[in-house]
């Protein structure tokens, strides 16, 4: 413990889970911190960048599997902060998209804490990149949403059927509990061809993707057992990733060779 504490939060965004895609500026935080509060879809191996005695407490926030409620996390960062000084708040992909940042550093502010914040990247554009889908492409997509399938209170957002009647690509975050309330919205809307790929566990070893249209990925999804944490893309850049690009190589290649 510090002989003279000044209180402090730092947010750290870890990014979409390889422990590599942390910023140099979250690493020094890590390794500056007296307490470190961590999700639970945060690598652990970015742990060992805390420097010895600093403790480490999960406070796992994941849907559907909350250990602890947001009111308890911002009260443990008022605590530590007060008891030990420099609290880094360790938060998957980037604490101010979809992450409840705000409310933290809002919080501590009530209570005389000064806060940093360190961005990090963020799953909805490193996953898709990842499978080499870009969310805009000259040609295919000038713009992207970037929504979470859920409002407060828990039922589908409306921002998904205005986003839909765009051409944008859309990316859902934390929507594969309602998949089949979002392939109905674009079915009214006679979209259900529109390509769409579904990315789980994103930037892991384990990383998992499927595609089709919105009319056939629900069935997909169901056969091949895609569940959270996962992000859906939806739009005509899906027929720019892996699962599209190779085989059309594959088949260029082929077409060369025949012509010689």
């Amino acid at each position: 413990m510090r002989t003279e504490l000044n209180p402090k939060l730092t947010l750290v965004g870890a990014g979409p889970g390889d422990p590599d895609l942390i910023s140099v500026k979250g690493i020094k935080a890590l390794a500056d911190a007296d307490v470190i509060l961590y999700d639970d879809l945060v690598s652990k191996e970015l742990l060992a960048y805390a420097k010895q005695g600093t403790e480490k407490i999960y406070v796992g926030k994941r849907v559907g599997k909350h250990s602890h409620t947001q009111q308890a996390i911002n009260e443990l960062i008022v605590h530590f902060a007060h008891e030990k000084g420099h609290v880094v708040r360790l938060k998957g992909g980037d604490p101010f998209v979809f992450g409840r940042g705000y409310e933290e550093v809002e919080y501590a502010a009530k209570y005389g804490i000064k806060s940093d914040i360190v961005p990090g990247i963020s799953s909805a554009y490193a996953v898709p990149a990842m499978q080499n889908i870009p969310l805009t492409s000259r040609g295919v997509s000038q713009s992207f949403w970037v929504v979470t399938a859920t409002t407060k209170e828990g039922t589908l957002t409306p921002d998904i059927k205005l986003a839909a009647q765009s051409t944008a690509t859309i990316v859902i975050l934390m929507g594969t509990k309602k998949l089949d309330q979002i392939c109905e919205v674009f079915s009214t809307l006679n979209k259900s061809h529109t390509p769409v790929a579904i990315i789980q566990n994103g930037t892991m070893p384990n990383e998992k993707m499927v595609t089709g249209t919105m009319g056939s990925i629900s069935q997909i999804a169901a056969e091949e057992q895609i569940g959270s944490p996962a992000i859906i893309v939806i739009g005509e850049v899906v027929r720019l990733g892996k699962q599209a690009w190779i085989p059309q190589l594959q088949q260029n290649l082929q077409f060369q060779t025949y012509g010689e």
